[in-house]
């Protein structure tokens, strides 16, 4: 792998960790809203994100990175502010996205590692 492929490769790590987390903060303020159905299609949404990151990679490290980004933002949003406030609260919906969507990262990632996401795309 030459230099100017590393950087390219190095660039769409990053964009996907900031994909991941961007939908991670977009899903920390919107979850609520028809509760719970769409807080499980945010859940299913970021796996299925993962899922493509991964196959579009070729690695597994793809869907990695970007669930490592919603993981990251989703759980520091939903530590109580100082102040007593809570962005994503203990509801059935809150739980739904928070443990749903980890569940679908975890599932994404371990299927990543399968053989048909290794298939590079053309």
């Amino acid at each position: 792998m030459n230099g100017r492929s590393a950087a390219i490769s190095a660039g769409a790590y990053v964009m996907l960790f900031v994909l991941g987390a961007m939908q991670g903060v977009f899903g920390s303020f919107q979850y609520s809203r028809l509760a719970p159905g769409l807080a499980i299609a945010l859940a299913l949404i970021i796996g299925g994100t993962c899922a493509l990151a991964a196959w579009g990679m070729g690695s597994a490290s793809g869907a990695l990175v970007t669930g490592a980004g919603w993981l990251i933002a989703s759980f520091i949003i939903s530590m109580p502010m100082s102040n007593g406030s809570v962005i994503i609260a203990s509801t059935s919906a809150g739980e739904w996205y928070l443990y749903g969507g980890a569940l679908c990262v975890a599932v994404a990632v371990v299927a990543s590692m399968t053989r048909w996401f290794r298939i590079r795309p053309q």
